[in-house]
């Protein structure tokens, strides 16, 4: 792709969102998505055409950036069940124009409070990850209901109620079923079927539901009307509650499936103490601009500023393209070495975020960057308490499986104001547990825990306690200029998620390309392995044999990431940018749309 001049205006399509979240009237087919937008009073952009018109709808009515999040959000619980919806969790980042400050809400999933570090042992060994998976004992305490309400008590301008209302109609009316949702829907066939409840809606009829064909769900629309009514203490100390810990401790199997649902422990008890967590943003200033993004329990915002930082003493946009690719997967491989050490539940582990996002910390790892070669895997992480100059502490440890199925939307409103928010059921499907009559899928994002200790010896932050958090991956950011904004962006995609928004960054602030086209460029992740995954795309490029020269090798992938964004134009106006294909494509829109 050719490198454009640094940071200038991106020539984007004036493209408008023209279809009605009041739902596929008469089945007919909604309009294809588009993959950027430029206009004024706003923009929103999602992987779901239903879920943006939800959120525009909500800026058109008066709504400011959460409120529109927020719709978006619920929206995608409809159509993008299987990523995400209130049987999950997530983070929630907020750029407030009117103070210049960035918050953050951690709603994270967390453990049962009498987890321990045995909780995917038996017999002394880790369960096979399938089994752990399509389990109640997979399942953490929700906390997507809970980000919403405190978001909206904090910084939102109208009800839970008022903003839930496009996607209640989306889920009376029905939607659209599209190749990827039938395609996702295919790969859980054999799990779903094995629960009447999951089977019910989205095996109408015991198969594979048709592309074009409306699926409906009554079910979760009256869940949203009660949350809307009753507010989410319905959720944590009501009845939807009471069903979703019945469900998750008797996993509801057809007895003639033969599927053993390992119960969960969640309890009642552990729904009505969760509680969101705000803390303060990751910041790293790189370059011009100032960068923000989630603290842990997430990964995301400190091996995404780390990186930059690792990055940060050379001039990346003056590098050639072998330059350029090799010190981007170097500086990922680095960060991620250190990850996996250091990161984990900062309530349970001493996590150095400070130092681990330091310049001085930053200096100590870039200088293990070589022009010349590539670093071999695993690399030993650095001592992020006592950083030495191309040092390295102790043994390397393996990179853990992390599900690859999440969801992200960005939305910015015309008072300046921009909503990163990143949220998951963790694997594709979740549990593959639906909440009888509530038309939900229950998440399975406590198996984002080690089983056991990654390496013996090492310390891992990252095994099970009691009310932990798992280590996220997520990494919904906001870039600031100036202490203006300028861009915000994130992506689904597992450990890929870090990479994928560490390369929409590089692309948009280094190398002179538009939001759309970082967005679209082909991509590879390296995660501290001894292959890097590539896309076809990028082992297509020209530089492959140069990298490999070097000592990079490669695996290739289909697809890494559905990343979204949104961007702050000179003249005032807002982009919002999607993938063009990855995932079926995104859906970009804003509020009035320009020529």
């Amino acid at each position: 792709m050719r490198a454009l001049t640094r940071l200038a205006p991106p020539l984007l399509l004036a493209t408008a969102l023209v279809w009605s979240s009041a739902g596929p009237a008469g089945a007919a087919a909604p309009p294809a998505k588009v993959p950027e937008a430029v206009g004024w009073g706003g923009a929103v952009s999602t992987v779901s055409v239903d879920a943006t018109a939800a959120g525009i709808e909500v800026l058109r009515a008066g709504g400011n950036a959460v409120d529109a999040a927020v719709a978006a959000a619920a929206a995608l619980g409809v159509t993008e069940p299987y990523s995400s919806g209130i049987g999950g969790g997530g983070y929630f980042v907020y750029y407030d124009h009117a103070t210049g400050r960035v918050h953050t809400v951690d709603g994270r999933e967390t453990a049962a409070r009498t987890a321990d570090e045995g909780l995917f042992l038996e017999g002394g060994k880790p369960l096979a990850f399938p089994d752990a998976v399509t389990s109640g004992l997979s399942v953490g305490v929700p906390g997507t209901a809970a980000t919403w309400d405190a978001a909206l008590r904090e910084w939102g301008s109208r009800s839970l109620a008022d903003n839930l209302r496009p996607a209640e109609r989306i889920a009376d009316d029905g939607f659209v079923v599209n190749p990827t949702f039938r395609g996702m829907t295919e790969d859980n066939y054999a799990r779903f079927k094995d629960f009447p409840a999951t089977a019910s809606l989205f095996l109408p009829g015991g198969r594979l539901p048709e592309v074009g064909s409306v699926l409906r769900n009554p079910d979760l629309a009256a869940t949203y009307r009660q949350l809307g009514k009753d507010g989410v203490k319905a959720f944590y100390q009501g009845d939807i509650g009471r069903d979703v810990v019945n469900t998750l401790q008797h996993p509801p199997v057809d007895p003639a499936s033969g599927r053993r649902a390992r119960p969960g422990t969640v309890d009642a008890a552990d729904l009505a103490a969760y509680q969101v967590r705000r803390q303060a943003p990751t910041h790293v200033a790189y370059r011009d601009y100032d960068v923000f993004s989630i603290a842990p329990s997430s990964s995301g915002g400190t091996t995404v500023g780390e990186a930059l930082g690792v990055l940060e003493d050379g001039d990346v946009s003056a590098y050639g393209g072998t330059q350029y690719y090799h010190h981007f997967l170097e500086a990922s491989r680095i960060a991620f070495a250190d990850r996996n050490r250091w990161v984990g539940d900062p309530r349970f582990s001493d996590v150095p975020v400070k130092g681990l996002l330091s310049p001085r910390y930053a200096a100590s790892r870039a200088c293990l960057i070589s022009p010349d070669r590539a670093l071999t895997s695993p690399l030993a992480p650095g001592d992020a308490h006592h950083p030495a100059d191309c040092a390295d502490t102790g043994q390397a440890v393996p990179e853990p499986y992390e599900g690859q199925n999440t969801t992200h939307l960005t939305v910015a409103d015309r008072w300046g104001n921009v909503v990163a928010y990143t949220l998951s059921i963790e694997q594709t499907g979740g549990s593959g547990i639906t909440v009888p009559g509530r038309g939900f899928l229950l998440n399975n994002e406590l198996t984002d825990f080690d089983f056991a200790p990654l390496a013996a010896g090492v310390p891992d932050p990252n095994l099970p306690g009691p009310g932990k958090r798992p280590r996220s991956s997520m990494s919904p950011t906001v870039v600031l200029r100036d202490g203006e904004p300028l861009l915000a962006t994130g992506s689904p995609g597992g450990a890929t998620i870090i990479t994928t928004t560490l390369q929409v960054l590089l692309g948009r602030l280094d190398r002179g390309l538009s939001l759309e086209q970082a967005i679209a460029a082909p991509r590879a992740s390296q995660r501290n392995s001894a292959a890097t995954q590539a896309e076809p795309g990028f082992l297509a490029l020209p530089e492959r044999s140069a990298l490999e020269a070097l000592g990079h090798r490669f695996a290739t992938v289909n697809e890494i990431g559905a990343a979204t964004g949104v961007e702050r134009l000179p003249d005032g106006r807002w982009a919002a940018a999607a993938e063009p294909a990855r995932r079926g494509g995104g859906s970009a829109a804003v509020v009035r749309p320009t020529g």
